[in-house]
């Protein structure tokens, strides 16, 4: 079923599509090697500065908790800790639509107004199981594999600015080739309705049900695309926990409902919520290569889906009159 559904997509590819699909994919690369040695040195600059910071207080929590109790439970903990951090703000604007002026930029002006009580408390009790009871043992599963690849817990052997960001990329591809291909595993008719259709529950998506999800579900769709990038480059433990820490906080931003200035866009995968067999990635590219962002790329809301750099509502930026388009 696996080796189907991905020989169908491989076929459907299009020059075209390709060819947008590495523009999105490569163009922001070039940019960023081509600035990467005076980005890097300004960023490293702030790196270390107030008598390095990353390096004084890893090593701070390396001598508390003990470096392999980091190995074994820290990125668990990060993101629970994340995770809640994250839900407590958004929820608290969902149930109480306070600040009002965060209001208007709801993706969805007339859902989730409040956010229904009864269904956000089913959905936390799925999350918290899915946080505790499948994420502890997952990761210490991974554990032998994470050492077998040589990454260390050891305060001496944290990377540098630049090797850190540099892992980055690479985590940040693995995990959208993962999750865009698991993710429209998951929309087989067959996975859909014994598996994904759960997360599918609320077409009008919150931050707090980013890992609303099967178990099973949670496990191949969203940790293990997160957690691949780490594995490949061996990284360390702090490297892992921070990067777990925003994906996770990416992926709830991007199920919050809310497209606020200085924040990555959730046009697009609330898009998926309201539509299900559109928009299966996170950045994209893959979408653009397999046309699964066809309907999207078709509408108006399309162009709403950009990186707000003003406090103007993007609702209001590229208003859309006739609602029923949505529909």
């Amino acid at each position: 079923m696996v080796v189907d559904c991905l020989y169908h997509t491989a076929m459907s590819f299009k020059k075209k599509q390709v060819v947008e699909a590495m523009k999105r994919l490569f163009v922001p690369m070039i940019f960023v090697i081509a600035f990467r040695n005076s980005l890097t040195w300004h960023l490293q600059r702030f790196w270390g500065a107030s008598g390095n910071v990353w390096e004084s207080s890893y090593k701070n929590i390396a001598a508390r908790f003990g470096e392999e109790n980091i190995a074994l439970y820290g990125a668990a903990v990060a993101v629970f800790i994340v995770y809640c951090l994250n839900s407590i703000i958004f929820e608290f604007v969902d149930l109480t639509g306070k600040p009002a002026i965060l209001l208007k930029y709801k993706v969805q002006e007339d859902q989730n107004v409040p956010v229904p009580t009864k269904k956000l408390l089913k959905c936390f009790s799925v999350v918290m199981y899915n946080l505790t009871i499948i994420n502890v043992p997952i990761f210490l599963l991974l554990h032998p594999l994470m050492k077998a690849r040589g990454c260390s817990a050891a305060p001496e052997d944290l990377p540098t600015f630049r090797r850190v960001f540099f892992e980055s990329m690479v985590f940040i591809l693995a995990e959208e080739i993962g999750f865009y291909y698991m993710h429209r595993m998951m929309h087989h008719p067959y996975l859909y309705k014994r598996i994904h259709k759960i997360h599918h529950e609320w077409t009008a998506p919150v931050a707090a049900m980013a890992v609303y999800a099967h178990p099973l579900e949670h496990v191949l769709a969203n940790m293990l695309p997160a957690i691949l990038g780490p594995i490949i480059m061996g990284s360390h433990y702090a490297t892992l926990c921070m990067w777990v820490a925003f994906a996770l906080t990416v992926s709830q931003i991007q199920h919050s409902g809310y497209h606020l200035p200085f924040l990555p866009s959730p046009e697009a995968h609330d898009f998926h919520h309201l539509k299900f067999n559109y928009n299966f990635g996170a950045i994209g590219f893959l979408d653009r290569l397999h046309g699964t962002d066809s309907l999207f790329r078709k509408m108006k809301l399309h162009h709403r889906h950009l990186f707000l750099l003003s406090l103007m509502p993007a609702s209001q930026q590229f208003p859309i009159e006739d609602k029923k388009i949505l529909d």
